[in-house]
């Protein structure tokens, strides 16, 4: 992972992600957690997942694993993934969608292509975050919730979309419950449209899924792939060179320091050391039906492994 230098006012970092291939044509590009930052916001983890093409028979197959202290959020551009948990849920998410599971004290779940997806074959293009849960919060309940698209708000005005998948942004607010301030925001910018990005929140980013941004009044922008970190107050006014797609995240810092391993987040890392135990040991409730697991990982790396 590197950085990228720039002459914006207002910018932090410029996170250049790598591309991981996990195999049969299956590329994940890793924003958060980096290097150079942990967080942004709630935030500690961020993957754009492919864009992969599947042929006839095959799919994606994430066996079950475990979270505990955490929520994932998924949100697909193109695809369906099929999600089985432990606590009972069984649901297909599709372009528009939200897929939002609260691990809490411990949640185990599977992330598959349906048999009606696999028979045909397709392309599946997301992203997935995880959002780190307040101290206070970090041992509630495990739960799932999923939003259709259509209750999802947006506003879409002057070649500019922009759809909010959680919390509060540009005077709407999702209704997808959360535990903390926070943004997370689809933006669908056609050529030359603009979008002003508001201090509306303290920390802030945008990742950007395609195409490209010049900043209005500045010499300098953003490319596809780049998470662009920006330093708080900053106000600036992004235009689309060609169309291009953003995703806006952010929120309130945590005053305490997370720390993560593999599927794991917690403010202690006591706690994590006992949830490496209890997968090893078999006591996470397990998803019905499904006899496989991802096994703990046999090295010691901090750097989460979210694909088999």
């Amino acid at each position: 992972m590197t950085l990228r230098s720039s002459e914006v006012e207002g910018v932090d970092l410029i996170i250049l992600p790598p591309v991981r291939d996990l195999g049969d044509g299956f590329r994940v590009r890793r924003a958060l957690p980096s290097a150079h930052r942990r967080m942004v916001g709630p935030f500690i983890f961020f993957d754009q997942m492919g864009e992969a093409v599947f042929r006839s028979g095959e799919g994606l197959d994430v066996r079950p694993h475990p979270h505990i202290g955490l929520a994932t959020v998924t949100y697909l551009l193109e695809g369906e993934i099929h999600h089985r948990d432990s606590v009972g849920s069984v649901q297909p998410i599709r372009p528009g969608e939200v897929n939002w599971m609260t691990a809490g004290s411990g949640v185990v779940h599977s992330e598959r292509t349906g048999a009606e997806a696999r028979a045909t074959g397709g392309k599946l293009f997301g992203l997935q975050a995880w959002v780190a849960l307040p101290t206070a919060r970090e041992e509630t309940d495990p739960a799932f919730a999923h939003h259709e698209a259509h209750k999802i708000p947006f506003i879409d005005a002057d070649g500019v979309r922009l759809t909010l998948i959680a919390g509060a942004s540009d005077g709407l607010r999702s209704p997808i419950p959360t535990f903390s301030d926070m943004v997370y925001a689809d933006i669908e910018l056609t050529d030359g449209a603009r979008y002003q990005l508001r201090a509306e929140h303290v920390e802030r980013a945008v990742f950007i899924v395609s195409g490209e941004v010049e900043v209005l009044g500045q010499t300098g922008g953003f490319a596809s792939g780049e998470l662009v970190i920006f330093k708080p107050e900053a106000e600036i006014v992004l235009k689309a060179k060609g169309s291009a797609r953003l995703m806006l995240i952010g929120g309130e810092p945590f005053p305490e320091k997370r720390h993560i391993y593999w599927n794991f987040v917690s403010s202690s890392l006591d706690r994590i050391e006992q949830a490496k135990r209890d997968w090893q040991d078999g006591r996470f409730a397990p998803v019905p039906d499904e006899s496989e697991f991802i096994p703990l990982p046999k090295e010691q790396s901090s750097v989460p492994v979210r694909y088999p």
